[in-house]
């Protein structure tokens, strides 16, 4: 068998833009030579795939499946909403959801997993549904919850399709309790982080960068006072910003005067046992993505119809 370097690899992969794997393994199928890799891939529809990676993936939808104690979110990406609604990006999506609480929050990891009912693995998969469909689609990102007893409760607001949608929620629940009663308790506060999408669990979770620049917006408004009466503005400031931003502290949707800390702990009596809240993760479709100026699928298609 002839041996295939790295350098011709990256040679490979900088002349077609197709995945590192795919360049290996048509230089291995075609002993080495690089034009014959370069037609083979062509052939595979792997280099019409690579052609469309620099385009922007905004759209898709986000994925959520979850089991008793475990749950997994996923958000693969297209570039129109044509996509999102179409059955074969829809049942991919939901295949690789299904993965995702073995991935634990490692992307690299599920696009290395077998997708379900085929040979291929997830990032062949995707490239391959790319060739098929004509747009650019990414594994964007994914998330797993799990806790030694009790739930783990999802929401999905809007689905498309089951487990399916543009913003899906996940919460843990540690408890020894009913898991029909933790279930619905743990909807509640699912549906809760869907409409206050809240920064952390507890103010001890809030990113230490996000408190500094609350500090220096309070030193902005109250310049010329002393360092410790600024820090001791900061200390009492802490509780109003943590009943904006902190999911235990923040009033609850369904009943504004308790907390979300208030609300689990009500449902005990209903669940036999102890709470705790343990976590939680959500994904809005397309959040954080700069969609630039660049190549835009979207505006093209809009284009060409009039739109």
């Amino acid at each position: 068998m002839t041996q295939i370097s790295a350098s011709l690899v990256k040679e490979l992969r900088e002349r077609t833009g197709a995945g590192m794997m795919d360049c290996k393994k048509a230089l291995t199928e075609n002993n080495g030579d690089i034009e014959a890799a370069i037609d083979w891939l062509r052939a595979k529809g792997l280099s019409k795939a690579a052609k469309k990676a620099g385009r922007v993936a905004a759209e898709g939808l986000v994925g959520i499946v979850t089991k008793g104690a475990a749950g997994a979110l996923v958000e693969v990406n297209s570039e129109t909403d044509f996509v999102a609604r179409n059955e074969q990006f829809q049942k991919m999506v939901a295949g690789i959801a299904t993965l995702a609480s073995e991935a634990d929050g490692d992307v690299a990891k599920l696009n290395a997993m077998t997708f379900p009912g085929s040979s291929q693995t997830v990032e062949a998969y995707i490239t391959d549904m790319i060739a098929t469909i004509g747009e650019n689609m990414t594994l964007r990102r994914t998330a797993a919850l799990s806790v030694p007893k009790g739930v783990v409760s999802s929401y999905m607001h809007n689905p498309v399709a089951d487990g399916l949608g543009k913003i899906g929620v996940l919460v843990a629940l540690e408890s020894d309790g009913k898991a029909d009663a933790l279930a619905a308790i743990g909807r509640q506060v699912a549906m809760h982080v869907a409409a206050t999408k809240p920064i952390a669990l507890n103010i001890e979770g809030v990113p230490a960068d996000v408190l500094e620049r609350e500090k220096g917006i309070l030193a902005e408004k109250n310049q010329g006072k002393k360092p410790e009466v600024l820090e001791k503005i900061f200390q009492s400031s802490l509780k109003s910003f943590a009943k904006e931003n902190c999911l235990v502290d923040q009033p609850s949707i369904f009943d504004t005067s308790k907390t979300v800390a208030q609300m689990v702990k009500e449902a005990e009596k209903d669940a036999g046992g102890a709470i705790t809240l343990k976590g939680f993760a959500f994904y809005v479709l397309g959040e954080g993505i700069d969609k630039g100026e660049g190549d835009d699928f979207a505006a093209e298609v809009a284009k060409m119809s009039g739109g």
